[in-house]
């Protein structure tokens, strides 16, 4: 089955914040980074969400857990007062710089395993909150989130959707109108 491409672009954290984050976190603590590994303390690394290059962590690879406030960082840049809808959780993203998403890996949603339920939250351009569902990934991962972001974006207050892991509540990915 070849992968159809995806009708709205999944965003990594971007390199500036990336930057930043991997010298002093969004919580204002140093970052620590570790050696990800299948045995040991670290286990729950392994297959984690790498939100600079949106794929899996594998073991042997440098890797930190950062606080990253996705909303905050979006608001700086497009002068949006989110208030308190402004949160912070905890994300992985490789200890030195990256290359970012493979563009040869072909065009996928990022961590859409089927069965897998997420939250699509919808945010307008002054930053609050202005609806979101629950999402079970289906099967056909592509297409569940192409009609999920098209009822989102049908609503002309919505400037961008967070996707976020319901059982951990972590940030996964972002999209944003066109």
């Amino acid at each position: 089955m070849t992968k159809q491409p995806v009708k709205y672009t999944p965003r990594p954290i971007g390199a500036d914040a990336l930057k930043e984050l991997r010298a002093s976190d969004d919580a204002g603590r140093p970052v620590r980074p570790f050696t990800a590994n299948e045995d040991g303390d670290r286990v729950d690394s392994v297959g984690s969400p790498l939100r600079c290059c949106l794929r899996s962590v594998a073991p042997g690879e440098r890797v930190a857990l950062v606080s990253y406030a996705p909303l905050r960082r979006w608001a700086e840049d497009t002068a949006a007062d989110p208030g308190a809808y402004d949160e912070q959780g905890p994300v992985f993203l490789h200890a030195e710089e990256c290359r970012g998403p493979d563009p040869t890996a072909g065009a996928a949603y990022p961590f859409a395993r089927p069965g897998a339920l997420r939250t699509l939250r919808r945010y307008n351009a002054g930053g609050r909150i202005v609806g979101g569902r629950l999402f079970e990934i289906p099967e056909d991962a592509g297409a569940g989130f192409d009609a999920a972001f098209d009822e989102a974006f049908a609503d002309p207050d919505v400037a961008l959707v967070h996707v976020r892991a319901v059982e951990y509540g972590c940030f996964q990915f972002e999209v944003r109108r066109a």
